[in-house]
């Protein structure tokens, strides 16, 4: 495997390590599972991809993708995410924005999603903060660099 020439960059291909969202002070979920699984991958022209889905997910009974049960579809579709579009990164800040131009999520399409970063060895944390009713998330993901 080689090593990217700056190791100090986000730039390359990433392994899901863990995937957890924690309201204010309550007990962290896994929304994919404790054994979630993921790509994350940043070109050096700006484009990114990104996939996070449960490693338990159903198989299609038919075989055929396009012929899968109400429940099935369901269970895959809530246990997968998936998106691609350009990013900028902020390193002053500490964040970067993926600006999503498609998804399995239709609702991120046109959207900037804001993540900060930290970058340690190997090692990329993502962190994303959201509000709902008057309370705070804070989702966290851990990659691992392959690339």
């Amino acid at each position: 495997m080689k090593s990217p020439k700056n190791s100090t960059s986000i730039v390359g291909a990433w392994k899901l390590i863990s995937y957890k969202i924690q309201k204010d002070n309550e007990k962290a979920i896994y929304p994919f599972g404790k054994n979630a699984l993921g790509s994350l991958i940043y070109t050096d022209s700006g484009r990114v991809s990104a996939q996070v889905m449960r490693s338990d997910r159903p198989k299609f009974a038919s075989g055929d993708q396009m012929k899968g049960t109400s429940d099935e579809i369901k269970a895959n579709y809530e246990g997968y995410i998936s998106y691609y579009g350009s990013y900028e990164i902020d390193k002053k800040n500490g964040f970067v924005i993926h600006h999503v131009e498609g998804s399995l999520f239709p609702n991120w399409e046109g959207l900037g999603l804001k993540r900060f970063f930290k970058l340690s060895c190997n090692r990329l944390t993502l962190i994303a903060t959201a509000f709902e009713d008057g309370s705070r998330y804070v989702a966290t993901l851990i990659w691992e660099r392959i690339l």
